[in-house]
């Protein structure tokens, strides 16, 4: 009787599977580790292409994009602004009240109005509108979906990006409250892209430098928006945070799960 043959897998073939097993996953964290890269430029470009563009409307029209009063810029800008909004000049995007043309751009509503004057003026591509879909001013709640409506630019994540004076960061060990010019990146961004854009630009930590984590303030116009250390999405748990407060200066929490981390540059 003759007995049967065992088949199976020589350690040549196993080796090769192996091989081609590593390859592959080699591959793939490569190409995630190319795409990161390239959203990390990106939203630098971005930030670089908003800041050229904010000093060269102020070189031409010796005023701050959005802090311009609404009559100023439908007559300065020009056609870019929307002619509806034109017609009435009172409703057009722009400064107003006591803080309009005062140096600042210091209202959710300005920091809408900073788009179209850019956009309008040449020096940013695209067309906002800088007000919500009833044309009117934006507020704290409807600037987190102006994208959806054309009002402002989104970042790579579809987050809506700002230019305002704030206080809305990290403050590091000084606990110091200053209200500076600064560009929110939009938010809706994972941490790790944060850490690594920090590292680009800046030194790499979340509470020091020009380049820091976003968090909730007490500013009763610009907070609420720029959640960092108390993210969107985050569930309130200290592993969720972007960023780690308690650590000297603060440090990013590169381990936590939350995809909804936001930062910003101070000019």
């Amino acid at each position: 009787m003759k007995s049967r043959k065992q088949t199976g897998f020589t350690l040549v073939e196993i080796a090769i599977v192996l091989v081609v097993i590593g390859l592959l996953l080699g591959g793939i964290l490569k190409g995630q580790q190319l795409i990161n890269s390239a959203r990390v430029r990106n939203l630098a470009d971005q930030n670089s292409g908003v800041q050229a563009a904010y000093y060269g409307f102020i070189d031409r029209f010796r005023n701050l994009p959005g802090d311009m009063l609404r009559t100023t810029a439908c007559t300065a800008v020009g056609q870019g602004i929307d002619a509806a909004a034109c017609a009435t000049p009172a409703n057009a995007p722009g400064g107003t009240g006591a803080s309009g043309g005062n140096g600042r751009i210091d209202t959710i509503a300005e920091a809408g109005a900073v788009w179209p004057h850019l956009s309008a003026a040449g020096f940013l591509n695209g067309t906002f509108s800088g007000q919500d879909a009833a044309n009117a001013d934006l507020t704290t709640a409807n600037y987190v979906t102006a994208v959806a409506l054309g009002a402002v630019p989104p970042n790579a994540f579809q987050g809506p990006i700002m230019l305002a004076h704030m206080n809305d960061y990290v403050q590091g060990n000084s606990g110091a409250t200053i209200v500076r010019l600064s560009y929110s990146f939009g938010g809706l961004i994972p941490v790790t892209i944060l850490r690594d854009l920090d590292a680009k630009l800046d030194d790499g930590n979340a509470g020091t430098g020009v380049l820091r984590s976003a968090i909730e303030a007490a500013d009763p116009n610009i907070s609420g928006i720029f959640d960092g250390a108390v993210a969107w999405g985050s569930d309130g748990t200290a592993a969720n945070d972007c960023i780690d407060q308690a650590a000297a200066n603060s440090t990013w929490q590169v381990d936590s799960p939350n995809q909804s981390c936001n930062a910003v540059f101070l000019y």
